[in-house]
């Protein structure tokens, strides 16, 4: 039997009749196309499905989508604005934070979202707070880089303390996950 749900995704409202056991990472991939948002260990452990629900980073592979309803979902495409790459998704370019780049969508959202927690990072920091979120193909070093350049670029853009204002608001709204 479905069910209907509405939610907005990166801005746009959207409304679909779903089987009550999908999960969040496949209706954003198989049913709206948005296919940045990776499916990995369907555990919970990889954080290639990190996406944003109401402003906190989650893995997608670990909710529900009815569980998103009258959210707020952001996911890797929804980043780049105005055909402007995101000052993290720059930075992961600029500092070859990647190699197959299988792991970067989760990577830089993840990543993002620690930043509006947390603006001030240390290398320390961004080694720690990123740890669900593996990568196979590198050492981190440049992962780490490209997540202390993209900080630097949302200080500069004004991302950073304007995301942490809404993320704190709307992380008290959001559902527990992850």
């Amino acid at each position: 039997m479905a069910i209907s749900i509405s939610l907005t995704v990166n801005g746009a409202p959207i409304s679909a009749s779903i089987d009550p056991g999908t999960l969040l990472v496949q209706f954003l991939r198989d049913q709206l196309r948005l296919t940045g948002t990776h499916v990995g260990c369907d555990t919970a452990q990889c954080g290639a499905c990190t996406v944003h629900l109401n402003g906190r980073a989650i893995k997608s592979c670990n909710i529900l989508a009815v569980q998103a309803e009258g959210a707020t979902v952001t996911t890797i495409e929804g980043l780049a604005q105005n055909g402007s790459l995101h000052p993290m998704q720059a930075a992961f370019k600029h500092c070859h934070g990647l190699q197959c780049g299988f792991c970067t969508p989760g990577m830089v959202m993840s990543a993002v979202s620690l930043v509006e927690r947390q603006p001030d990072l240390t290398g320390d920091d961004v080694r720690s707070q990123l740890d669900g979120n593996l990568c196979r193909c590198t050492g981190y070093h440049n992962i780490v880089k490209a997540v202390l350049e993209g900080a630097k670029g949302m200080k500069s853009a004004g991302t950073a303390s304007a995301s942490a204002d809404a993320a704190t608001t709307a992380t008290a709204a959001a559902p527990a996950t992850a």
